[in-house]
């Protein structure tokens, strides 16, 4: 069977999910966020100007222009985000593996947990 890694010994493992895989995570979610904003933003824009325009169905941007926007703000904001974001650092990944769990549900859960509790008593 085949793997995206190979570890040589259990003791890298500890690192690579614990820092490298809070890391991925982090990213991945962000990007995700900053994807859905430049696509809202961008279709925002078409939808207000064909108001302006009366639904002629003339372009509002030319089609040049239409690439090196795409080419802009797809590659260039998560290439810099990826190269400069890390978001806490290795050392603090390594001392508190609770900060593995951030933004994955667990602050939701608290609070259902809370809400059971409080419906238990109330019964």
């Amino acid at each position: 069977m085949a793997s995206d890694f190979a570890i040589s010994r259990f003791k890298h493992l500890k690192k690579l999910l614990l820092v490298h895989g809070h890391w991925c995570y982090t990213r991945l979610a962000n990007m995700i966020i900053y994807f859905f904003y430049k696509n809202v933003a961008y279709v925002n824009l078409l939808f207000w100007y064909q108001f302006f325009c009366g639904f002629s169905g003339t372009a509002m941007i030319d089609y040049w222009l239409m690439i090196f926007f795409n080419l802009f703000f797809t590659s260039v904001p998560p290439i810099m985000y990826g190269i400069m974001d890390k978001d806490v650092s290795a050392e603090i990944l390594l001392g508190l593996p609770e900060l593995y769990r951030t933004g994955q549900g667990t602050g939701v859960s608290d609070i259902t947990v809370k809400c059971q509790r409080v419906t238990f008593y109330l019964n």
